[in-house]
C-alpha cells in the first residue's frame, strides 16, 4: 500500500465525516491461538490501546512428540534464550515484536496495557527446532470502554483510534520512531509463574505419511523457487502448492476466511470509506504485484483483524501454474505474515516488514484450510535446490526448512 494511500486513509477516517448511529460498549474480545513453534512470534491480531487488559491463558498441556537429541532446544544455552531467565520452550509474550519487552505466561497471566501496541506470543527457544509443534492459547481482552460502561463510543470514535495506531505503527517504520527494547512501557503489571507454562503440543496440521506422486513431486521441482518484483529482484519464497479447479479454490479460501485483496489504491480507499460509513469493516487492503511465470499473481488473499491490516496481516499470492497434473489444475502461492512497517532498502520507501520465519505463515495457511474440510490430503515436499535462507525484494531477509506444503482439495 502506498504512503499516499494510507495517509489519505487515515486523513478520511479522523477527519470527522459523519457515521451514523451508536454502538453499545463492546464485549470483551477472545481468541484462541495456535502459537507455532517455527516462527519467532504469532501475533495474535489484537489491536490495543492505552488502558485495554488482557488475559492471557494456555488451554493445551500435550507433550511433543519431537524426538529429543543432544543439540535441541533443550541443551540450548540460557544466553541465547529470547527470554533467558525462562525455562527453555516456556511460552512467552510481548506487545511488539520488535520493541516490547519479553515476559512470561504461566497458567493465567494478567497485565495492564499502557501503550497502542499489539500482542505477540512465541515459544522460549534458541532457534528453529527440527519438527513443528504448536500449543493454545486463549486470550481476552477487554477495553476501556467496555470497563466503563458509562463509556459509550461511537463507531467514528473507534475507528479514529484504530487507525491512529496503525498510522503510529506506519510512521515508526517509515521514520525509526519506535520504542527502545529495554523501554518495557507497553506492560504495566503482570501476574506470571514460571514454572506452570504449559507444554507444548503436536502440530494439529493432519500431514499425510504417504508418498507425493511421482508426476507430482517433478511438475513441483520444475517450479520457480521464488518470485521476483518488476525489477526482477527476486523475493519470497514458493512455499505451498494447491491442486484443484479455480472455483474450489477459492470456495476453500473463502471458507478459511481469507478475503480477495484489493488490486487498486484509489479503490481501495473508496472501498474503505464507503464500508465504513455502513458501519462494516474493511478487509481488503491493496497488497504489491509481485511476479511468477513471468506474470503478476492471479489473486491476493489476506487475513487479519479490521483495521489492524494495516500495519499486521497474514497475506499471500497465488499463481496458476502452466502445467496441470492428473488434469487437475496447479496453484502456487507464497505467504509471508506481515508484522509492521520497515524502510525499502531499494528506495528508502515505507513497506511492510515480514516476520523472517517464513514457515509460519505456510503452517497457517494449512491449519486455516483444514479447518473447512475442503481438502483431502496435506503433505510437505522438499524440492530440489531447496530455499533455506533468503532476502525479499525489499531488502529483508528471511529462513525456512525449505518445504513447499501440498494441499489437494476434495
Amino acid at each position: 500500500m502506498s504512503r499516499l494511500t494510507l495517509l489519505l486513509f487515515v486523513a478520511l477516517v479522523c477527519s470527522g465525516f459523519h457515521l451514523q448511529g451508536q454502538v453499545a460498549p463492546t464485549a470483551p474480545q477472545e481468541v484462541d491461538i495456535q502459537v507455532l513453534n517455527t516462527q519467532v512470534w504469532t501475533d495474535t491480531g489484537m489491536v490495543l490501546q492505552a488502558g485495554d487488559t488482557l488475559e492471557i491463558t494456555p488451554v493445551s498441556s500435550a507433550e511433543t512428540q519431537c524426538p529429543a537429541k543432544n543439540d535441541d532446544a533443550a541443551t540450548a544455552q540460557s544466553a541465547d534464550l529470547p527470554l533467558p531467565s525462562a525455562p527453555v520452550g516456556a511460552l512467552i509474550a510481548r506487545l511488539n515484536p520488535q520493541t516490547g519487552t519479553i515476559f512470561p505466561v504461566g497458567k493465567v497471566t494478567k497485565l495492564n496495557v499502557q501503550d497502542a501496541s499489539h500482542l505477540f506470543l512465541g515459544w522460549n527457544v534458541s532457534k528453529v527446532p527440527a519438527c513443528a509443534a504448536t500449543t493454545s492459547v486463549k486470550v481476552q481482552k477487554s477495553s476501556a470502554a467496555t470497563a466503563d460502561a458509562s463509556a459509550s463510543p461511537n463507531r467514528k470514535d473507534q475507528l479514529k483510534s484504530q487507525m491512529l495506531n496503525a498510522a503510529q505503527v506506519f510512521m515508526s517504520g517509515q521514520f525509526g520512531m519506535g520504542k527502545s527494547e529495554s523501554s518495557g512501557s507497553n506492560v504495566a503489571s503482570s501476574a506470571t509463574s514460571a514454572d506452570t507454562v504449559a507444554a507444548p503440543q503436536p502440530n494439529p496440521l493432519k500431514v499425510s505419511d504417504t508418498s507425493l506422486d511421482s508426476n507430482l513431486r517433478k511438475l513441483i521441482d520444475s517450479l520457480p523457487r521464488r518470485v521476483n518484483d518488476q525489477f526482477n529482484n527476486l523475493g519470497d519464497m514458493v512455499n505451498f502448492v494447491m491442486v484443484g479447479s479455480q472455483k474450489d479454490v477459492q470456495a476453500a479460501l473463502e471458507a478459511a476466511d481469507w478475503h480477495i485483496a484489493d488490486t487498486d489504491n484509489r479503490k481501495a480507499v473508496l472501498n474503505a470509506v464507503l464500508q465504513t460509513y455502513g458501519n462494516k469493516d474493511y478487509l481488503a487492503m491493496p497488497m504489491s504485484t509481485l511476479y511468477l511465470f513471468g506474470r503478476k499473481q492471479d489473486f491476493g488473499y489476506e487475513m487479519a483483524e479490521p483495521i489492524a491490516m494495516v500495519a499486521s496481516r497474514h497475506h499471500f499470492r497465488i499463481w496458476k501454474a502452466p502445467s496441470t497434473w492428473n488434469g487437475q489444475e496447479v496453484w502456487v502461492g507464497a505467504g509471508t505474515h506481515d508484522i509492521g512497517f520497515a524502510k525499502d532498502k531499494r528506495n528508502n520507501n515505507v513497506t511492510h516488514k515480514i516476520d523472517p520465519a517464513v514457515d509460519g505463515e505456510r503452517e497457517n495457511i494449512g491449519l486455516s484450510v483444514q479447518k473447512t474440510n475442503k481438502a483431502k490430503t496435506f503433505s510437505y515436499y522438499l524440492p530440489q535446490n531447496p530455499v533455506q535462507e533468503a532476502k525479499n525484494a525489499t531488502g529483508d531477509g528471511y529462513h525456512s526448512d525449505g518445504r513447499l506444503l501440498v494441499i489437494l482439495l476434495n
